[in-house]
């Protein structure tokens, strides 16, 4: 039930309410005199009897009140921070799950281990994540097929241990990026727009894209102001997504390059970070970083907040002063008897 801006777990012992005017109603102590002018006015008294009657309506209605269980509710407020929105958007195909930056072809063969591209994006996005406190974040992951694992939230717990999951098991064989790109995009649907909005995508391969693909890709970015930012990891440290004059025939028409080319034509704004190399990976995000601390409305979810303590405090104060009142006035007639 809510109430005067309250939620109320126990609405129905506000009708003890009543109870608190008892003080009020107290027996009647008038003595009988031969002539009332022998009674002296005595406004001093007629207010500390008014206040405690005070006091004892208090603290009968401040228990009453905190029995009732008040609570402010759940709320949502705007702030101005500075930071980004932002949909992660990762590679969960099978060739994440080989070792990154090594410098030896043996070193190549192992799958899955500690220093697979999937663990090490897990960890350098963990700190990535840590250090921006007003973001607020997505989590797609692709292979076959896109997952909308994590909605846009502010919630950081949630979005770390998203990470860390995703870092678990084994990829699969194919990869489905213009659906994962579709799905970033769309994630933005029907939302405010609060400032800077970015796809994080970090991938080790590139897919070639049907016409029908990218131009709904290239709408749907551009509708939505979005920006796209690849971490592009490097199997091969010679091969870059730029074209050079004296490089080997095999890189010319190779997915990544195609995908590149179509990023840089799309019309937003778009950069890629080769990272061959662990400084690289770090570098790259600490440059994503830097760029994006613009302003940003952010929302933020006030929890559920209970009452009842400082009902009971105020009921136990005006208590203390009563029980106070009474020891002077027994110290009192005490005294005058002696």
């Amino acid at each position: 039930m809510s109430f005067a801006g309250l939620e109320w777990f126990n609405p129905w012992v506000l009708a003890l309410l009543p109870l608190a005017l008892l003080p009020w109603f107290n027996h009647n102590l008038d003595k009988t005199v031969a002539w009332v002018e022998l009674v002296p006015v005595d406004p001093l008294s007629r207010f500390f009897n008014i206040g405690l009657k005070l006091l004892a309506t208090l603290v009968i209605a401040g228990l009453v009140l905190a029995l009732a269980g008040p609570s402010l509710p759940e709320q949502k407020v705007e702030r101005i921070g500075e930071g980004a929105e932002i949909v992660l958007l990762l590679d969960r195909s099978r060739s994440m799950d080989s070792p990154f930056a090594v410098k030896h072809q043996a070193a190549a063969v192992s799958v899955g281990g500690d220093n697979s591209k999937r663990r090490v994006a897990r960890d350098y996005l963990t700190e990535f994540i840590k250090n921006r406190p007003d973001d607020r974040f997505g989590f797609v992951f692709f292979s076959t097929k896109s997952v909308n694992l994590l909605p846009l939230t502010y919630d950081k717990e949630a979005v770390l241990a998203t990470i860390d999951a995703n870092a678990l098991g084994k990829g699969l064989s194919d990869t489905n990026m213009a659906e994962a790109l579709l799905s970033s995009a769309e994630m933005f649907a029907g939302q405010a727009y609060r400032g800077s909005r970015i796809v994080l995508l970090v991938s080790d391969g590139g897919q070639l894209l049907s016409d029908e693909d990218k131009e709904t890709i290239t709408r749907l970015y551009r509708e939505m102001n979005l920006g796209i930012y690849w971490i592009y990891l490097k199997s091969n440290r010679e091969m870059t997504l730029e074209e050079s004059d004296d490089e080997n025939l095999l890189w010319v028409d190779i997915p990544e390059r195609k995908l590149h080319k179509f990023f840089t034509s799309i019309g937003v704004p778009y950069r890629a970070f080769e990272a061959g190399s662990l400084e690289a990976f770090a570098e790259a995000l600490a440059e994503i970083d830097r760029q994006h601390y613009q302003t940003l409305i952010v929302e933020e979810t006030l929890p559920h907040e209970p009452k009842a303590d400082a009902l009971l405090w105020l009921a136990l104060l005006a208590l203390l002063l009563l029980a106070a009142s009474h020891l002077y006035t027994f110290w009192g007639v005490k005294k005058a008897h002696e």
